[in-house]
């Protein structure tokens, strides 16, 4: 069971990096869209924290591409990057290559078993069902977390499923009871976790405690 956190603002992971309870940091294009900063420095600033597990996007429309530019990015940062693919058939082709030459794969934007079950034996180290964007077209996320996760268990599957889209504090429980073995989540959502009105409430009233 593993925290990964989902963002490019390097000021909102080395905060909570330093708790010793972040595995590893997602990225997309998206986020580092949002951070407003050069994507190649946002990734060595976050490196630079002691992070040993960044999955960083690459682009490309064919297999080739994608496995071209997987390679430039793990020659600029080595083992620390994982490298994060469409599940698209030039993805699943790039994951073989990859995964082959021992490059760690993250499978993203998987929204079916039978994409999980392609990225597994295409040798992914990850794969990421995006749970909040199912629930948002009224698919169920958590349950596709479920079955992959009882797919992979039965038939000895070394792929990890990383629930990703995770958007509460809930869902983070959830994909864990069933099965997910890491949950990528923004910085909110981190901090809520560790957040309830009855502990601020309970520590109020030892603190008078300590005084009285």
């Amino acid at each position: 069971m593993k925290l990964f956190l989902d963002t490019a603002i390097v000021s909102d992971i080395e905060e909570r990096v330093s708790t010793g309870l972040i595995d590893g940091i997602t990225t997309n294009p998206t986020l580092i869209r949002k951070s407003g900063r050069d994507p190649w420095k946002v990734y060595t600033d976050i490196i630079e924290l002691g992070v040993e597990d960044l999955s960083i996007e690459v682009n490309g429309e064919s297999s080739k591409e994608l496995i071209e530019n997987a390679v430039c990015v793990n020659k600029n940062y080595g083992n620390v990057a994982t490298i994060k693919l469409p599940c698209t058939i030039e993805g699943l082709k790039a994951c073989k290559y990859l995964s082959n030459i021992g490059l760690r794969v993250n499978m993203t934007l998987v929204f079916t078993v039978s994409q999980s079950i392609l990225c597994s034996l295409a040798g992914a180290t990850y794969v990421s069902p995006f749970i909040g964007r199912m629930d948002d077209n009224s698919l169920d996320g958590i349950k596709l977390i479920n079955d992959i996760s009882n797919i992979y268990a039965s038939n000895g599957v070394k792929t990890k499923v990383l629930a990703a889209s995770v958007r509460d504090v809930q869902s983070v429980g959830v994909a864990f009871g069933v099965g997910a073995d890491i949950c990528t989540i923004p910085p909110k959502v981190f901090d809520d976790m560790a957040s309830h009105v009855l502990t601020d409430k309970g520590l109020e009233q030892f603190n008078r405690d300590f005084l009285a």
